[in-house]
């Protein structure tokens, strides 16, 4: 049979797990980690400039002294070297120098060392090793070498000042080592619980969120630093959701306000014509209308969904370089019978080659929203003028002489079904706007509305090829 039964981990267990689990643990160990090789980097640095100088020069010293011997061997023999070990050890001010040359047999003839070191071979060239000197037990530092005729010369330091030094300096490196490690601690501690307090706020701001309360945000500390930003960020973002949920709101009640009236009375026409009709003419008829008020909500709705496509970005698998000119002025001869028709002028004013990468049909279909616009609210004998500006930022312009739109109402006027008071009583649904925004947001540009005194000036603002 299977073995169903269930390992249980002890409590102590699961507190170490969690707990470096925790992020604050993990930056508070790696402070501590860093703060560790850091000292310990300085400490050994230190060693090395201090202790390990006064080695090297040491060693430096005694190669350079038995350099002078060996010269002083070549010129003038053993004679010559007994009188210059006595000439050093007379001028040695600080009585360090130690010396001591023998014969085959390791009889002394010259030096202030009274035999040969025991433990010091003749195999060896450098050795540390303790010496008796005028009856006072020392460190010294010697180096060997032999001589011709089977003599034997040991130079060297006295190192017993140097070695204490050493000693209180590894002594100093160890305690601040401890202090190192209690100070690592410490800091670890701290930043942990500077990490954990400043990660308390975004937490309990996430879980007022999860709970529904879109009003709170993350408390600033005033610093400025990188939690600060952090934070500006979050909240920037909390900010955009709540615009976000507010418009799918009004969005919705848009569609429920503005679909209602013809959706009624299409269901109206159809009843009517159902009780009074008096011949297929009329139920034709009847049917004919009802369709034109449904035609109207299927369009708002395909608006809808393509405006939420491109605000996807679906689109950007169109993008293709072209010439926008052209584009414009198949626009302008299209609008111009419709202006000519309504009382109104269309004037064209674009350079020949207007370059751009981007989607031709959305572009196209935006121009012709501005345009379809200045139409609409233009007085019969107004001018409309459709340019375009090559530059850093394509600029495509659409001026009429309406009424505009009021100063209050324009950071609104590309909202989903936002109609101002003048646009309240003409045909439209209020999304034309809205899918120029979102076609200029997609090529990296935006909507710009001003006034023409009199009139509007819509510019739709394109990023350049």
């Amino acid at each position: 049979m299977p073995d169903t039964s269930f390992v249980t981990i002890p409590p102590e267990r699961r507190r170490s797990t969690q707990l470096f689990r925790s992020a604050g643990v993990r930056f508070a160990a790696l402070y501590a980690l860093l703060f560790g090789a850091s000292a310990l980097a300085l400490a050994l640095f230190i060693w090395w400039a201090t202790a390990g100088l006064l080695d090297r020069q040491t060693d430096a010293a005694i190669r350079a002294d038995a350099q002078g011997l060996a010269e002083r061997w070549d010129e003038g023999g053993v004679v010559a070297l007994i009188a210059t070990i006595k000439d050093r050890l007379a001028e040695n001010v600080d009585d360090n120098a130690i010396y001591l040359l023998t014969d085959a047999a390791l009889h002394p003839l010259a030096g202030n060392l009274s035999h040969w070191p025991a433990s010091f071979g003749l195999d060896q060239d450098w050795d540390e090793l303790p010496i008796e000197r005028a009856g006072v037990h020392a460190l010294a530092r010697v180096h060997r070498f032999d001589v011709q005729g089977g003599f034997h010369l040991l130079v060297g330091r006295d190192v017993q000042v140097r070695a204490q030094l050493r000693t209180l300096l590894t002594d100093a490196l160890l305690w601040a080592g401890g202090v190192v490690v209690v100070l690592g601690t410490a800091g670890a501690l701290v930043v942990r619980g500077l990490f954990r307090h400043t990660l308390a706020t975004v937490s309990l701001t996430a879980a007022a969120i999860s709970a529904g309360d879109l009003t709170r945000r993350i408390a600033l500390t005033g610093r400025g630093d990188e939690f600060d930003r952090l934070a500006e960020t979050i909240n920037d973002m909390l900010d955009r959701i709540a615009r976000l949920m507010d418009g799918v709101r009004e969005v919705s009640n848009a569609i429920a306000h503005d679909l209602r009236t013809p959706i009624t009375r299409a269901r109206t026409r159809l009843e009517d014509a159902a009780t009074h009709a008096r011949s297929d003419e009329d139920l034709r008829a009847a049917i004919e209308r009802a369709t034109v008020d449904l035609d109207g909500v299927v369009s708002v709705f395909q608006a809808l969904l393509r405006i939420a496509e491109i605000e996807a970005g679906a689109r950007r698998s169109a993008f293709a370089p072209f010439d926008l000119a052209p584009v414009l002025a198949d626009l302008a001869e299209l609008y111009a019978a419709a202006a000519e028709e309504a009382g109104m002028r269309l004037e064209v004013a674009t350079p020949p080659t207007l370059p751009i990468s981007g989607d031709r049909e959305l572009i196209q279909q935006a121009v012709a929203n501005l345009l379809d616009n200045a139409i609409k609210f233009s007085p019969a004998g107004g001018r409309i003028l459709l340019s375009g500006e090559m530059g850093a930022i394509m600029r495509v312009t659409v001026t009429d002489e309406g009424p505009g739109i009021p100063e209050a109402d324009r950071p609104r006027a590309a909202e989903r079904f936002f109609r101002g008071e003048m646009a309240r009583h003409t045909p439209g649904s209020g999304l034309g706007l809205s899918l120029v925004q979102a076609v200029a947001l997609l090529h990296g540009g935006s909507l710009e509305l001003s006034n023409a005194e009199p009139g509007l000036v819509a510019e739709l603002r394109l990023a350049a090829t």
